[in-house]
């Protein structure tokens, strides 16, 4: 049997050192708070906005990418758009003109109200989106270097966690 790591054993050993002190939850409480804003970083930070903007080359700034992404859920307004990307209409609008320029949006107007223009993918940012689903489903370098059996361990842990941090219906 594979003997436990000695990084492991230092945290048992401190975790009963602790609990015979009297200290136990702050200690957790701090654990769980630096294992929370690593994985937070992580998210945050992978993939890199440049590696999302070069394979679309896009230029600087992420707007684009994050339309693009909520255009792959269906057809938005600009004003739609803008809420759902956190800008001003007015930059929705830059957005939507670049991506139009592009050739990965269109205007069309709206069935339900021909005053109101609605923003859709065309096919080539459909195949704009699927390049970055393919980003996005890639793991960081670090995810090779576990083994399969750590691999179950971390995505049984956070499907616990995301099942725990789910609102009640």
């Amino acid at each position: 049997m594979a003997r436990p790591s000695k990084a492991r054993d230092d945290r048992a050993v401190g975790d009963r050192v602790m609990a015979a002190q009297g200290v136990g939850e702050p200690a957790r409480d701090d654990q769980a708070a630096r294992v929370w804003t690593v994985m937070r970083d992580l998210a945050a930070h992978y993939p890199p906005p440049d590696l999302l903007r070069g394979a679309l080359n896009l230029g600087r700034g992420t707007g684009r990418v994050k339309a693009l992404l909520q255009l792959a859920e269906g057809p938005l307004s600009v004003s739609g758009l803008a809420e759902a990307v956190s800008v001003d209409a007015p930059y929705a609008t830059l957005i939507v003109d670049t991506l139009e320029e592009r050739g990965l949006v269109e205007r069309r107007s709206d069935p339900a109200d021909r005053r109101r223009k609605l923003v859709e993918l065309t096919p080539a940012g459909q195949k704009a989106i699927g390049r970055v689903e393919r980003i996005l489903r890639e793991p960081p370098e670090g995810f090779a270097d576990l083994s399969p059996r750590e691999l179950d361990v971390l995505e049984d842990l956070v499907t616990r966690i995301t099942a725990r941090s789910e609102p009640a219906s």
